[in-house]
């Protein structure tokens, strides 16, 4: 049985390998760029409002910061119980044309010893979550240096 792949957020990433990206959107009026995406009205504050227009955002950027999840997160945050805790690496990367920063978890096996403040990364897709029917899909960021 194969199982379908469904993106975790509709809309927020597509494409997959080499071609895997983040969509965000940027407003028309005052160049702004989001993400999440926004699809409803600028939230630049200074901003008289413009239209909001899909964009891919750039595949690679710059650690700006980053830490680990060593214990599991109460309510409202889901995860099964009667399994042990995996800790997981968050990062958050500038993306320099866009001038904005990202947070995303990091490839499995990459841990906060592998990382530095202004490493390369780029966003590669990633498993969120996956049962017997489905494989909820997301984005991970991972060193340049460090392939597959």
């Amino acid at each position: 049985m194969s199982r379908t792949r469904t993106p975790a957020v509709d809309g927020w990433f597509d494409g997959e390998g080499d071609g895997f990206r983040l969509l965000g959107t940027r407003c028309s009026d005052c160049a702004s760029v989001f993400f999440p995406r926004e699809d409803t009205h600028c939230r630049n504050p200074g901003c008289p409002g413009g239209d909001l227009e899909e964009i891919t955002l750039s595949r690679r950027g710059r650690i700006w910061s980053y830490t680990d999840g060593r214990y599991r997160p109460p309510s409202p945050y889901v995860s099964d119980p009667e399994l042990p805790w995996e800790p997981y690496t968050l990062i958050a990367v500038e993306l320099e044309s866009e001038r904005i920063v990202v947070l995303g978890q990091a490839v499995p096996g990459i841990t906060v010893c592998d990382l530095t403040v202004g490493m390369e990364v780029e966003v590669v897709p990633g498993v969120l979550f996956e049962d017997t029917e489905t494989t909820w899909t997301t984005w991970h960021w991972r060193p340049t240096e460090v392939t597959a």
